[in-house]
């Protein structure tokens, strides 16, 4: 890729965005390259049609690598009683309506005959026109054709169809387009190549949080030196195993000053939520170890003060009395000094502990890292469940207070510790997507000459078909 060159000679195209182009490539309008058709939605009361062979490409399936593996299928019966038709393989398929439109244009080449709905268009290179490399020009240049093609619609983002059509786009030779396309399928594969192990990374990084929090909540090592501790007595409870010999084993609710769950029935649903008033913890605010505030509900002071008392304030340690494998029933975190007036909700729990014995960061950490094994508690299949008294009768093992606090302050410097590496990879992630982007870019519209180098590249690795999936 560094040794790449400009061409040896431009012209300027005529087409303000497009600038100069190699003096050889034409320039002509999409209508005259391409040839288009639409879609359509078969009826859905009829479920004959829904049963069939022929893959329906709606929006939500441009997201996936494998068209032919979308969700819905169709009849030939289908297509033909709705304005839906075959698109055969190689066709250009780009998303024309629907709010994604607002940032990225999906665009994607079919592998297989298939039909679109309404929301979709299909692009039929005409005789001197590759799909790939039409599919890159539209990839490598999102932000100006969605300035250059849509409108703004009252709910969804549009694309113009006459603003699609008499498009101006660069117009490489055949031969051009056929290497273009060999390089970029290369440089795609490399590319997402280091973006899996990227991503591979930083699930290696929330294994070693995790695996860190685990050791230093349960007494597997001593923080203060990195080891064991000197000696280790049997706890009585299987998820917490052997513990320090001077920590000790107690029921959460004996280390709790007070307790409550949320109300359940017809006293708080969701049509009492309002815009502001007294904040509703729920489940999905209850995360792993911390609270998650990007989802927020509240209700107003007058209907509250007719629940009863189910507040929360800032510290108090918060329990999920629901959830599954991934998100297990158990879990906890603390209350945000920045909560202000708030209650619980239904299946979740909260506890104030007596802080002269217990620190809610730290119980709430060793409930995250014992709640698998916890599960016992809880009942239902698919679901875990667990009710307060239960959950009152939980048993936690506690150092001293002293070692709580050292233990809090360890895991807290290890969590931005862990944060910073985490958000220096992710920043890789987005430079390797920025860069694909910029160098598609470069490729399509002739910034770049990649002739020789897709020459030298299809010698040297097998032809793939990976090229411009849709982005990882």
């Amino acid at each position: 890729m560094t040794a790449m060159q400009p061409y040896p000679a431009y012209r300027n195209s005529g087409v303000e965005w497009l600038g100069e182009v190699p003096e050889h490539w034409e320039v002509g309008r999409l209508k005259y390259a391409v040839s288009f058709s639409g879609g359509g939605t078969p009826s859905k009361t009829n479920a004959s049609f829904w049963n069939g062979q022929i893959p329906w490409v709606s929006p939500k399936d441009m997201t996936r690598n494998r068209l032919s593996d979308t969700t819905d299928h169709i009849t030939q019966d289908a297509v033909a009683a709705s304005a839906a038709s075959i698109v055969a393989a190689g066709a250009v398929l780009v998303v024309v309506r629907s709010g994604i439109l607002r940032r990225t244009i999906p665009v994607a080449i079919n592998t297989v005959p298939m039909a679109l709905n309404q929301d979709m268009k299909a692009m039929r290179p005409r005789e001197g026109i590759k799909s790939e490399y039409l599919r890159g020009l539209i990839q490598g240049n999102q932000s100006f054709w969605l300035s250059e093609w849509t409108k703004q619609g009252a709910t969804v983002e549009s694309i113009e169809h006459r603003l699609l059509a008499n498009s101006r786009i660069p117009i490489p030779s055949l031969p051009e387009q056929r290497a273009i396309a060999r390089f970029l399928d290369a440089a795609d594969c490399r590319i997402r190549r280091y973006i899996r192990a990227k991503e591979r990374l930083i699930e290696l990084l929330e294994e070693e949080r995790r695996a860190t929090i685990h050791e230093a909540v349960t007494g597997r090592i001593d923080v203060r030196t990195g080891q064991p501790y000197a000696a280790y007595k049997d706890s009585g409870v299987e998820w917490l195993g052997r513990v320090p010999e001077h920590w000790g084993v107690v029921q959460l609710g004996r280390v709790a000053v007070d307790r409550c769950d949320g109300p359940f029935g017809s006293g708080l649903k969701s049509s009492h939520y309002t815009d502001r008033g007294v904040r509703v913890v729920r489940l999905q605010n209850i995360g792993h170890g911390e609270f998650r505030n990007d989802d927020s509900a509240f209700i107003s002071t007058e209907h509250y003060s007719k629940l009863g008392d189910h507040s929360v304030v800032p510290e108090d340690l918060l329990i999920a009395g629901l959830g599954d494998r991934n998100h297990p029933a158990g879990r906890a975190c603390v209350a945000p000094r920045e909560i202000g007036p708030a209650m619980v909700k239904a299946d979740c729990f909260r506890f104030r502990l007596d802080r002269l014995q217990a620190l809610p960061r730290f119980v709430a950490l060793q409930l995250c890292a014992t709640a698998l094994g916890a599960a016992g508690l809880s009942r239902g299949a698919t679901r875990q469940r667990v009710n307060l008294s239960r959950t009152a009768g939980r048993r936690i093992t506690l150092p001293p207070l002293t070692e709580q606090t050292a233990i809090d302050r360890f895991l807290a410097a290890e969590g931005r510790r862990m944060s910073a590496r985490r958000a220096a990879v992710e920043r890789e992630i987005e430079l390797l997507r920025e860069y694909r982007t910029r160098l598609i870019a470069d490729v399509v519209t002739g910034k770049l000459d990649v002739r020789q180098t897709a020459v030298a590249r299809s010698r040297a690795v097998a032809p793939t078909n990976s090229a411009f999936h849709p982005p990882t």
